[in-house]
């Protein structure tokens, strides 16, 4: 009796190291939890997300042919023909970010959203994004999206990008590329490029809290793996829809004149 009583407790003891063992891996190879934990104004640095809007209108589109999409669809994918546009303005640790940093966030004035909408013409992603990423820059509402404001006028769109009228497929180090030729001090390491299934989503550029271009790997490491993407084409206003019919309407009226013109010298000969 007593010999099986011994081998049981071995048995446990045995057990138990190896289920501290391998909690002990397991904690080791988990990311280390910033100490700072959500804490307004704690953070290492922005990142300044761009997001390329024909996608989002396309794949909004998609969905409201499924039964989804909506007000930020009308909002953002109407005549004005937008290419990127400002998704967020991120407070980031080394590793991990800040979120919902004030349970309720300060109240963001509508004169300050309107503001805004040349920048992020969607009035709920402005409310969402200032709730969840804004709350955590310390700043009052008025200067988060001052600093916003400056952060974006010191990336320039490379140019190839500001009026694109058909379909382009690219890499995503070709879009790095071109951001990084577009902007003097920009290094790959400070930029990550994001993707869906087939499209470019979003440009992603770090940022100090000063606004210096700022190297970020933990970043870099959810960009796109994909060796190609397609950029969808900035939408048609409805002034260029116009135009346009008006110019399949007189040269299918040219069209139709000339062939009748053509019918009449054919009867005279």
């Amino acid at each position: 009796m007593s010999r099986v009583t011994s081998s049981t407790f071995f048995s446990h003891i045995t057990l138990s190291l190896a289920v501290i063992f391998i909690l002990a891996l397991t904690i080791r190879g988990a990311p280390a939890q910033d100490a700072r934990q959500n804490e307004p104004g704690k953070f290492d640095f922005y990142v300044l997300t761009l997001s390329w809007s024909p996608t989002f209108c396309e794949a909004s589109a998609e969905r409201s042919r499924g039964g989804s999409g909506g007000a930020a669809q009308r909002e953002q994918c109407g005549d004005r023909p937008f290419s990127f546009v400002v998704h967020g303005f991120w407070p980031q640790y080394e590793k991990g970010f800040p979120e919902f940093c004030q349970n309720p966030a300060p109240r963001l004035d509508r004169a300050i959203v309107s503001s805004m909408l040349d920048l992020m013409p969607n009035p709920r992603l402005i409310f969402r994004e200032w709730d969840r990423h804004g709350s955590c820059s310390g700043l009052a509402p008025r200067a988060y999206f001052d600093q916003l404001r400056r952060a974006r006028a010191a990336v320039k769109i490379p140019e190839a990008y500001l009026a694109l009228s058909e379909p382009l497929t690219v890499t995503p180090d070709e879009v790095e590329q071109a951001f990084v030729q577009a902007n003097p001090g920009l290094p790959r390491e400070a930029i990550a490029v994001t993707c869906d299934s087939r499209r470019l989503n979003e440009v992603r550029i770090c940022m100090s809290r000063d606004l210096k271009f700022q190297e970020c790997a933990e970043v870099d490491k959810r960009a796109c793996r994909r060796e190609k993407v397609v950029m969808p084409p900035l939408r048609r206003s409805s002034e260029q829809r116009a135009s346009n019919a008006s110019v399949v309407r007189a040269s299918t009226a040219d069209a139709s004149a000339a062939a009748s013109d053509s019918d009449a010298q054919g009867e005279k000969r």
